[in-house]
């Protein structure tokens, strides 16, 4: 996705599609063509992900004031979550679901394609500390919570994450069937079996 946004060198971004990275800061930025239309290609260090080439053609990035705020707060506090008053807030912030897999002014396609993603995490090793980093903007979430509670905090994630897509494939099935079997023939693993479950009308 081409976004109208020209980076430049210092910049702080925010990679939407790959909110674990952290913030990252733009160190080139060198003018592109993609397909006819003219781009960035930028080289970023991120805080969690290190060095990485991106095109803004294909990779959705905004600057961090524009991101979604746990992420954008990520860099000016030591604990972003520190701003939430009681522990139940903070584990309902862990516990929700992008907004772009929820927002109703997205297209429903964009929805399924975004909850899709959120797929790539599991509740092993480094993939429970790149899902805990997503959600709560922390570069450690292992200082503000102990394996146990992530883990626990991952359960019950996934299953609100589920119920989402069974939500989204249905609504999907209505509005664009060819767009539903496009996504399932995408898809992989538990992402794919689950959308071609709940497409033939199971739960």
């Amino acid at each position: 996705m081409m976004l109208a946004t020209k980076f430049e060198f210092g910049d702080k971004v925010v990679h939407t599609g790959r909110p674990e990275w952290g913030v990252g800061t733009v160190s080139q930025a060198v003018g592109d063509v993609h397909e006819g239309k003219a781009c960035q290609r930028l080289t970023i260090r991120f805080e969690r992900a290190g060095l990485k080439t991106l095109s803004t053609a294909v990779a959705t990035l905004v600057p961090q004031g524009e991101a979604p705020a746990m992420v954008a707060q990520a860099s000016a506090a030591s604990d972003p979550l520190l701003g939430l008053n009681t522990a139940k807030s903070a584990q309902e912030l862990m516990l929700r679901i992008p907004d772009i897999a929820t927002d109703p002014f997205q297209p429903v396609r964009v929805r399924l394609e975004a909850t899709v993603r959120l797929y790539r995490f599991n509740e092993h090793g480094g993939s429970l500390i790149d899902w805990a980093a997503a959600q709560s903007g922390l570069k450690d979430p292992m200082t503000r919570f102990n394996r146990h509670e992530l883990e626990d905090l991952f359960k019950r994630w996934a299953m609100l994450r589920d119920d989402h897509l069974r939500k989204v494939v249905f609504e999907c099935k209505k509005t664009d069937p060819v767009g539903l079997s496009m996504a399932i023939r995408g898809a992989t693993g538990k992402a794919q079996t689950l959308m071609k479950k709940f497409d033939s009308g199971g739960r």
